[in-house]
């Protein structure tokens, strides 16, 4: 039996669907760097499922353990009851990851999504300090549901709440009023000040790099001044390295080499190495104050994900190679999207982000980052873009991408940055 497929989901999903209208092909296979529709044509994907494909798709190094975990009759659900796969992976996280950090973390399983680990986060915080509020960041996006929308900055996703969002205080970000304003003055100040009308919150919640604000990015010195007006003021810090972390800016948290030390850290997105859902809360052991069961979900013990984490970390974060490369890789990117940006002068590109999370920002156009999506997609590429008005080109390749496949798709983001200069009439 054939189906059409773009017909069966036109007729029956919901309206709310979105990338289906950027990308408008029905998909059926992917492996590595390349994602494959139901015609054999393959896209080069600069996506990675908002950087969750981070090792790519279907690494056959994860797919491995994940069938034969499968074959074995081994249990796949289990809510957080105890299971081997799970013991497996908090030791290896804690192994891995934490210890040679010299971070010392309880590790929560709030839900499978980036938005269930907010949402904990948020809960813990509060219920640590007894306070209400919490401050976040202009640009800042932080999940979907209602507690993560109150800290998010982004209009047109706060409507879709259909009630009022509180307790919350936005404070501008870094950069917020170019590079010569020190934001972390203003927002100290309200802090200060007993009659700024800002009560004491419970804790700051930020990104290092905005995914979905436009890639701003935080510099160290803003990082650690943040830290310590929260040590200042009795406030604990979120650091929400949902996008950001699992390598993306180079580290495996993005707030490393800033020196810093959160109470709080969210993590999904590529956690779980093969794409399956996963989310952490990683919560300093202090503040690890939960009744057993005052947060929980029925999906936070999804044995495949361990399974499949467990495995990406050995295979990535047994040393630093990973990270060198993500710098090396993070430079190319760089040096190539300043160039395209030096070579059309009147789409007034500048560069955002950090690592392997880059973009441009063009000026000339709100619609020209969307157009040379729009363009790359008709040349056999999958990128998106960012921002609350889509103004930014975002480039999230996956980071194992070798070096012939990232100057590809650097080459077609040039091509088609000037079919969309031609398109729209710029300059």
């Amino acid at each position: 039996m054939t189906i059409d497929v773009m017909e069966i989901i036109e007729h029956h999903e919901s309206v709310v669907r979105s990338y289906v209208r950027t990308f408008p092909k029905a998909f059926q296979r992917a492996q590595g760097v390349r994602v494959y529709d139901v015609d054999g044509f393959g896209y080069l994907d600069f996506f990675a499922g908002a950087s969750v494909l981070n090792y790519g798709h279907n690494n056959p190094e994860l797919k491995r353990p994940l069938l034969e975990y499968l074959n074995g009759d081994n249990i796949v659900h289990s809510l957080d009851m105890a299971s081997v796969a799970k013991a497996e992976f908090l030791d290896t996280f804690h192994r891995l990851i934490l210890e040679p950090r010299g971070l010392e973390y309880r590790i929560q399983f709030p839900g499978p999504t980036g938005t269930n680990a907010v949402e904990a986060a948020l809960k813990i915080v509060r219920k640590v300090t007894g306070r209400h509020k919490v401050i976040s960041f202009t640009n800042a996006f932080h999940g979907m549901s209602v507690g993560s929308l109150a800290v998010t900055g982004n209009a047109f996703k706060r409507k879709g709440a259909g009630l009022p969002l509180t307790y919350s205080e936005h404070m501008p970000y870094c950069g917020y009023f170019g590079p010569d304003v020190n934001t972390l003055y203003y927002m100290d100040k309200l802090l200060e000040d007993k009659g700024s009308g800002v009560d004491q919150p419970a804790a700051a919640i930020v990104e290092v790099v905005q995914g979905e604000g436009g890639l701003s990015a935080a510099t160290d010195e803003w990082l650690q001044g943040l830290e310590q007006i929260c040590r200042r003021h009795d406030m604990l810090l979120i650091v929400d390295d949902i996008q950001t972390g699992n390598g993306r800016t180079g580290p495996f948290f993005s707030f490393e080499r800033a020196g810093i030390q959160p109470d709080v850290v969210t993590v999904s997105k590529s956690i779980s190495g093969y794409g399956l859902p996963m989310a952490l809360t990683l919560v300093k052991p202090e503040h690890d104050i939960w009744e057993p069961g005052e947060h929980n979900g029925t999906f936070r013990g999804h044995n495949l994900a361990f399974v499949t984490a467990k495995r990406a970390l050995e295979l990535y974060w047994s040393d630093d190679t990973l990270q060198k490369e993500v710098d090396r890789k993070g430079e190319i990117m760089r040096e190539e999207l300043q160039r395209i940006a030096d070579k059309y002068p009147a789409a007034q590109g500048h560069l955002r982000g950090r690592g392997m999370m880059r973009g441009i920002r063009f000026g000339a156009s709100n619609e020209l980052a969307s157009t040379v999506s729009e363009c790359a997609f008709e040349n056999g590429m999958i990128i998106e873009t960012s921002g609350p008005e889509d103004g930014v080109l975002k480039l999230l390749p996956p980071l194992i991408i070798d070096d012939a496949d990232l100057n590809e798709g650097l080459e077609i983001i040039d091509r088609s940055t000037a079919q969309a200069i031609e398109k729209l009439g710029i300059g």
